[in-house]
């Protein structure tokens, strides 16, 4: 399978297919698909990664992730349970726009239809006090047939009463130009980020990794996310560390820096708070506060 041209892998489940994740960890490659793709994320916390945006997901947030857009879950590896098995629990809902153009032609279907023409950008939705969203879910996951089939237009008319609470994920990246060779080479460069951003990761290592020199290195990681491969890793980094704040790992700012990679305190509360716009014991009492509400 090439990594990054991704095939559903629900077959036969007719116009709208649904995937259980209730597993230690979510598909770890970068990857796209020509379906329209809706994330409900009911257990677990990581990094989303689509286009160059990187994003700290957790419980009771929906995703859109618009058709060939590249996208990948990955699991935050600083809080395991390690008396679980799954790690995680998601819904994800697959379909192919193009099969319902005609059908969403019928008048009683003028919203739904202005919502999925309108997506052509993934899309964030808060769902933690909203109930309501959830059961629609889990009761397209319990169905099939007709049943799913009309359920799942029942959600779909439901969010898109909330079209203005969802925040765009744009970046701005014509990310669905990737070919298929320089998928592979950005799902490898996210890859080891991913598993060696708490050590030194030298410019001649990761360029390495992509088969370049660190200057061709360079110029290729900007052209394609139009930020530097030290800014991606720094993003990263805080990401972890800011979950170490909020669960309790540690609130020693120092123990925190030296776990998430960076050589000294004073470079981490720099880029921490360039990252956040606030320090580290900001965003600690600004977390707690929000929990305390």
């Amino acid at each position: 399978m090439k990594i990054v041209q991704f095939t559903v892998p629900v077959p036969n489940q007719g116009s709208v297919c649904v995937q259980e994740d209730l597993l230690v960890e979510f598909y770890s490659n970068y990857h796209r698909h020509k379906e329209i793709q809706l994330t409900y994320i009911l257990k677990g916390e990581g990094t989303f990664l689509i286009g160059n945006f990187t994003h700290q997901f957790k419980q009771d947030e929906i995703y859109i992730v618009d058709a060939d857009e590249p996208h990948m879950f990955q699991r935050s590896e600083l809080v395991p349970d390690p008396d679980l098995k799954e790690q995680i629990h998601a819904i994800h809902i697959f379909f192919d726009y193009a099969r319902f153009k005609d059908f969403l032609q019928l008048p009683e279907l003028t919203e739904v239809r202005s919502f999925l023409e309108n997506i052509n950008v993934s899309k964030k939705l808060d769902a933690a006090s909203n109930p309501g969203i959830k059961r629609k879910f889990l009761q397209i996951n319990e169905t099939d047939g007709l049943d799913r089939l009309t359920a799942f237009m029942g959600l779909v008319d439901y969010l898109a009463e909330k079209v203005d609470l969802w925040t765009s994920l744009y970046t701005g990246i014509p990310q669905k130009k990737y070919s298929d060779a320089e998928g592979i080479r950005i799902n490898d460069i996210f890859q080891y980020t991913f598993k060696h951003f708490e050590k030194k990761i030298a410019l001649e290592d990761i360029a390495a990794i992509a088969h370049m020199t660190p200057h061709a290195f360079c110029k290729y990681f900007k052209k394609h996310t139009r930020k530097t491969y030290i800014t991606f890793l720094n993003e990263i980094r805080i990401e972890q560390a800011c979950k170490m704040l909020i669960h309790g790992l540690s609130e020693n700012v120092s123990d925190i820096a030296f776990k998430t990679g960076f050589n000294n305190v004073v470079n981490f509360n720099r880029v921490f708070k360039k990252i956040t716009k606030v320090s580290p014991s900001e965003y600690l009492m600004q977390h707690k506060i929000k929990d305390m509400n």
